[in-house]
This record gives C-alpha cells, structure tokens and sequence, in this order.
C-alpha cells in the first residue's frame, strides 16, 4: 500500500492557500458535477412519465371527444325531446278529463236553467230520463226479475184449471190445500195433502227455471237508489236545491252504468242466468242508511217499497243519492286506504252495492269492475258536439265481502241461480271525478257545499 506523501500534499495546498481566489469557482465545479448526474436522470424519467400518462391520457381523452362530441344540432334534439316529454304530460292531464266528461241525462240543467221560458217541468223531464236510462241498462244486460206472487198465483190457477180436464176431484183439492185454512192462500199445500203441495212445488219450480233461461241477470230496478224516488216527481222546492238534487242523481247515473257494463261484460256469452257469471244485482245504495248496516257488520240488502210520491226538503235532504267525501272518517262509506277525498284536483264519492255471482267469478268481477270501459262525450255544456269516443276508469274497491246464501230464504225463494256454486259479493268501491274535466257543469249550490258554506249558515 502506497503511503501519500504528504509534503507533496502540502506542497498542493500551499498553491491553493497562494491563489484562494480560485477556490470558490472550483467548488462550485465540483457540486455542479455532483448535481448534473442525477438531475439528468431524474429529467429523463419525469419525461418518460410526462410522455407515458399525461399526453398519451390526454391524447385518449381527445380521440374519445372526437367519436363522442356533441352535434351541433344537439340543441335541436333536446329541445324535440323536451317537447316530447311536455306532450306526455299533456296527454296525461287530457285523458284524466276525459274520464269524467260523460254524457249527459239532461243539457238543460247544468250549471243552471236559462232563465228564459224557465220551467219546473225540466226537473220532471230529467226524473224521467233516468228512469228511462235505468230502463235501457236493464234490457242492455237482458235482465229482468225472478216471477212475482201475482204472476206465481196465475201459474197455479192455470195449471188447476188444466188439471179440470182430468178430474173435478184433483181440481177440488188442489183449490182446497191452497186457500184451506186460517193462514190464507198456501201456494206449497201447507194447509191440504201433502202431494198437492209438492205438486205445486214442481210447478212453481218449472215456472222459476223457465224465467231463468229467458233472461242473463235477475235485475228489479226498484233495488237501483233513485229509480223509484223520481216517481211522480213534483217541483216544490228551492230551485237551487233541485238542481243538486239533479245533478248528484246524475253522478248517480254514472256509476250505475259502470256497473251494468261490469255485468254486460261478464256475462257476455251466456243466454241465460243458469250458466251466466253475474246471477244476480241485489241493489245499490250511496248512503248505507247513514251506514248503520256496516256497523252492525251485515251485508247490504235493499228494502222496496218506500215510493215517494212527493217531493218536499226533507225528501231530498234523505234521498239515497252520491254525495263527496271532503272528510273520509265523517264522510266515507268505508276506510280508504287511498286516503282520496275531494280536494283542487279530484272530487270523491262511494258507493256500495250487492250482487250474487258464482264463487269462480268473483276476482275477476272486481277486475272487470275496476277495468277501462268507453263511453261518449258531445260536449259541454250543451251537448251539441259531434260524438267522440273517450275511455273512463274512475272505481276502486275499497272493502269487499262474501257471504254464503240460503236458496230456501224468501230472498231467494223464486230465483234459480243454476249449479255453480254461489256467493254474495258485497263491495263498497270508491268513484273518483276529475275536477276540470266537469267543472263547468258543477252548479254553484254543490260548489258552496264542497267549499262547506252551506254548513256555515
């Protein structure tokens, strides 16, 4: 190992002590040196990155631009799409006036009378119509009702007298089981023989079947609310409270026609009620007694026979007629799980009505019940437009209820419902009224009673 010689390294610094001026300048020699080596290398991959992520990304990003820039007709598009989606909107609120711009019983009445020639026989015209209306939904459905007493009591005198041809002694008899006794007439032979009596039941069994395969439904229009109330109607009240009374009638009329197109519908393909689905419409009622049925938990069954034959305040204040639901727990016929009532958009009412139908048709009934049904509109309010077809779809169920029946009841005595097992189907449904769609008809009473100013007074 070769030791250095330090008189020569001595030597060396006594020339830098002898010219310190050049020190300095070969310092900073050195670190430049030192410096320059790792900053080329550094330099050099930063470039490689720059090169490798930013520019090519950059580069990517504006190939994708290129294949994916806005036309400069986008604008245009958009504004199309825009007028599109205004359109649908649009239709949407047309369609839901339409459901509730429906023909009318009367073009005469609606928002009011005019004043000139101004006569009471108007609201008698309209009683009229909807008893003809009622009529016509009932020949529609090729309805009609089980064989009366009367016509029961003609079927066995002519079947007695027939038998006459056989024997003084079978006609003797039969006259004296049917009207022996204190109990009055007995058309089953309670009061005489005992063959008699099922020989009068035969008959009056053949004479139900045979009602039964002449028609598709059993339907009494006595069991419809309002077909017998505008039996000799009378104008003896406020002018403004019989067109109330006309125009909720109306609204009436209305669900009543939904629900003999539900029945068309569904006994379409069947001639008679033996083999029909819907057997049966026990009746409708828009009050429920001031519900007193529902809480007791029975079905609802109309009572016939309550004829008005006048017309006075109180008659039209209990009349079975719609009326809106503003508050459902004061108001409505049943719980609603909608939780609709009548407010700036729709105007709410229930209803609840009866009918005996075969257990297999029952889902579908309600289906049906609630489905898309047509119907014609000539504008409003006076009803001189050409006809145009619109589509309403305003009910829904809001609680249902089966029962079993017994076919040896009185309600169900003369009726024969074929020999598909049956149930009674009770239904309170919610009937909903677009607000525009009919507001020029509402006549101002039913709006001062929606606004609640009637009870104010």
């Amino acid at each position: 190992m070769n030791i250095p010689n330090f008189k020569d390294v001595l030597q060396k610094l006594s020339v830098i002590k002898n010219n310190l001026s050049l020190l300095v300048p070969i310092i900073i020699a050195l670190v430049s040196v030192l410096l320059f080596i790792p900053t080329q290398l550094m330099s050099s991959k930063l470039k490689k990155d720059v090169e490798q992520k930013s520019i090519n990304d950059s580069l990517r990003k504006i190939k994708n631009l290129e294949t994916s820039a806005v036309s400069r007709q986008q604008y245009e598009m958009e504004a199309e799409r825009q007028k599109a989606h205004a359109a649908d909107a649009n239709e949407v609120v047309k369609l839901a006036m339409q459901t509730t711009q429906r023909e009318l019983l009367s073009y005469n009445i609606f928002p009011a009378p005019d004043p000139n020639g101004f006569s009471g026989l108007i609201f008698q015209k309209f009683g009229e119509n909807f008893r003809t209306g009622i009529d016509n939904l009932i020949l529609s459905v090729n309805a009609r009702d089980c064989p009366t007493d009367a016509e029961i009591e003609r079927g066995l005198e002519n079947s007695s007298s027939s038998s006459r041809t056989r024997g003084r002694g079978l006609s003797s008899m039969m006259s004296s089981s049917r009207y022996g006794g204190n109990s009055g007439m007995d058309l089953y032979g309670g009061g005489g023989s005992m063959m008699l009596g099922n020989i009068n039941r035969m008959i009056i069994d053949e004479m139900c079947k045979d009602r039964a395969k002449t028609i598709s439904v059993y339907i009494n229009p006595l069991d419809i609310a309002g077909y017998e109330y505008w039996t000799n109607y009378k104008y003896d009240v406020k002018q403004e409270d019989a067109i109330k009374d006309c125009f909720y009638h109306q609204l009436a009329y209305w669900i009543i026609d939904d629900i003999f197109q539900t029945i068309a519908k569904m006994n379409s393909g069947y001639d008679t009620v033996l083999t029909a689905q819907a057997k049966r419409f026990m009746g409708i009622t828009f009050t429920m007694g001031l519900k007193s049925v529902r809480k007791g938990g029975g079905v609802f069954r109309p009572v016939r026979g309550s004829r008005r034959t006048t017309t006075s305040q109180s008659k039209i204040d209990e009349a079975d007629r719609p009326h809106y639901v503003r508050d459902i727990k004061s108001e409505g016929l049943s719980e609603s799980y909608t939780g609709r009532k009548c407010n700036e958009d729709i105007h709410v009412t229930h209803f609840n009505f009866s009918i005996i139908i075969s257990t297999k048709s029952v889902l579908p009934f309600m289906k049906e019940l609630c489905s898309a049904k047509e119907h014609q509109f000539r504008g409003y309010p006076h009803g001189a437009e050409p006809p145009q077809k619109f589509k309403h779809n305003q009910i829904t169920v809001l609680e249902s209820k089966m029962g079993s029946i017994n076919p040896n009841d009185m309600t169900h005595r003369y009726y024969r419902y074929g020999d598909d097992p049956v149930v009674s189907l009770d239904l309170i449904c919610e009937y909903v009224f677009d607000k525009e769609g009919y507001d020029v008809l509402i006549p101002q009473p039913v709006k001062d009673t929606l606004a609640g100013k009637d009870e104010a007074k």
